[in-house]
């Protein structure tokens, strides 16, 4: 049964990445819904946050491809349920219609919208949330002259992981080439290496 998953991916900052992420996807002709990427929280390292629509087995078989490339540290594929997600949306009005009709007003107040930009011939309301709420509040501004429309890619938290910053720091704690060796014939060396 197909879902919505959100794959959070961690990588390196390398040139032409995006592009070997993206051959992934187009190879099995899956569509993103949403493609966001980011910094994290461990320095030199950045999040990709993918959002597609596809059974769990389909998933699994991405992520594990994903971390089959060098710049990928690790993948984490999530259903809804499982992650803290949000996305911002931006709405053009005209400022005619707010100022004479306070339904617009109670309307934006009841979304939890806020007014960024203010002019004479528009206003340009924020908000924020999930797909539903944007898209409600969408549908309610499109029966008073909506302007223009935008909303973001999703940004996405998983709820019970530690992420990957403890793995990250595991892997430098357990680095093999930053441990001595010691080898015990190189004190040796001229009764080993004589002919």
């Amino acid at each position: 049964m197909t879902q919505e998953y959100t794959l959070t991916v961690y990588t390196e900052n390398q040139v032409g990445l995006l592009n070997k992420i993206a051959i992934i996807f187009s190879r099995r002709k899956i569509s993103l819904n949403s493609f966001n990427s980011s910094p994290s929280e461990i320095e030199n390292i950045y999040r990709f946050t993918i959002v597609i629509k596809e059974t769990e087995t389909v998933v699994k078989n991405i992520a594990r491809q994903l971390e089959k490339n060098v710049e990928v540290f690790k993948v984490f594929y999530n259903t809804n349920d499982e992650i803290i997600w949000q996305q911002i949306a931006l709405y053009k009005v005209p400022t005619s219609v707010i100022m004479k009709d306070v339904k617009v007003e109670r309307l934006l107040r009841e979304f939890g919208a806020r007014a960024v930009v203010i002019r004479d011939d528009y206003t340009v309301f924020e908000t924020t949330g999930q797909d539903e709420e944007v898209n409600n509040l969408l549908t309610e501004l499109s029966k008073y002259n909506l302007i223009e429309f935008v909303k973001s890619s999703r940004i996405a938290i998983i709820k019970s992981s530690e992420g990957v910053h403890k793995k990250v720091l595991d892997m430098e704690k357990n680095d093999p080439t930053k441990k001595q060796i010691n080898n015990e014939f190189l004190n040796h060396k001229s009764m080993i290496f004589e002919m």
